[in-house]
C-alpha cells in the first residue's frame, strides 16, 4: 500500500508482478467498466512511482520463487483503500450475520453479470468495511468494494471461452435473496443507481474515452493481445 500525491492510500500493482503486464491493463479497463453502470468498485488511478524511491525503500519488491526483484519504475496501477488506514479497517470475510446486513449486497448479482460479460476467468473478489458512523442516516454497517478485475477478459489471453462456473463469489449466500433473471436484469436492486439503457449506451461513450486514459505502453501491449482491432483505441 502506498499513499500518493493526493494523500489518498492505493494498493499498488506493479508492472512486474508475476502475472504481467497485460493484467494491469485488465484492471484499469474492468474496473472502469464495472463502474460505468454503477458497481462499487474500488476507485482505480494510474500510479507513477520514481526509480528513487524504488531505490530508498526495501519493502519495494517483488517475491519470486527463487529470490526477489525490486519493483519496476514507471506508471503502476492503483487501487484506493477505502479510508485512512489507521482508521478504517478492511476485511475480506464477514460472517453469515453481518454478511446479509451488507448495506450493497445485492449488487453482487450485478457483478456476476458483469463477470460473465467480461470472462472473469477467476471467483469474484470483494472487500468489506464499515461505512462512517450516521452515513444514511442510521448506525453504520458494513459496505462491499469490488476488487481485482484483472482475471477480465480471460487473463492475458484475451478470449472468451464459456465457463459458467467461473465468476462466482465463494459465499453463495450473497445471492440467496434471487429468484429468477429479473434479480440479474439492469435497473434491479443489484444495479444500484443505475438503469437499463445507460447500460446499454455506456459502453461506446466508453471505447472512445476509457482507452485513452490508459498509459500508452499498457495500451501496446493490449492492443498486440487483440489483434490490433480498433476496439483497442489504435
Amino acid at each position: 500500500m502506498m499513499r500518493c500525491s493526493n494523500q489518498a492510500f492505493y494498493v499498488v500493482k506493479f508492472q512486474n508482478n508475476p502475472q504481467g503486464l497485460r493484467i494491469l491493463a485488465n484492471e484499469l479497463l474492468g474496473t472502469r467498466l464495472a463502474a460505468r453502470p454503477g458497481l462499487s468498485v474500488a476507485e482505480p488511478e494510474v500510479v507513477e512511482v520514481r526509480a528513487e524511491l524504488i531505490a530508498h525503500t526495501e519493502d519495494l519488491v517483488i517475491q519470486l520463487g527463487r529470490g526477489r526483484a525490486p519493483c519496476k519504475a514507471g506508471k503502476q496501477f492503483g487501487s484506493r483503500y477505502p479510508g485512512h488506514p489507521a482508521e478504517t479497517a478492511v476485511y475480506d470475510f464477514l460472517p453469515d450475520e453481518q454478511l446479509r446486513e451488507t448495506a450493497n449486497l445485492g449488487e453482487f448479482c450485478g457483478m456476476l453479470v458483469f463477470d460473465k460479460w467480461t470472462c472473469n476467468t477467476n471467483g469474484r473478489q470483494a472487500i468489506f468495511f464499515r461505512e462512517p458512523e450516521g452515513a444514511g442516516g442510521g448506525r453504520a454497517r458494513y459496505c462491499a468494494r469490488m476488487i481485482d478485475n484483472g482475471f477480465c477478459f480471460n487473463t492475458a489471453e484475451w478470449n472468451f471461452p464459456d465457463a459458467p462456473l467461473r465468476g462466482l463469489y465463494a459465499r453463495h449466500r450473497v445471492y440467496e435473496g434471487v429468484r429468477g433473471m429479473q434479480a440479474l436484469r439492469p435497473g434491479s436492486r443489484g444495479w444500484r443507481g443505475s438503469k437499463r439503457a445507460r447500460w446499454r449506451k455506456f459502453t461506446g461513450r466508453f471505447r472512445r474515452s476509457g482507452m485513452t486514459a490508459m498509459p500508452r505502453l499498457w495500451r501496446k501491449c493490449w492492443s498486440s493481445c487483440c489483434g490490433g482491432r480498433s476496439w483497442c483505441g489504435n
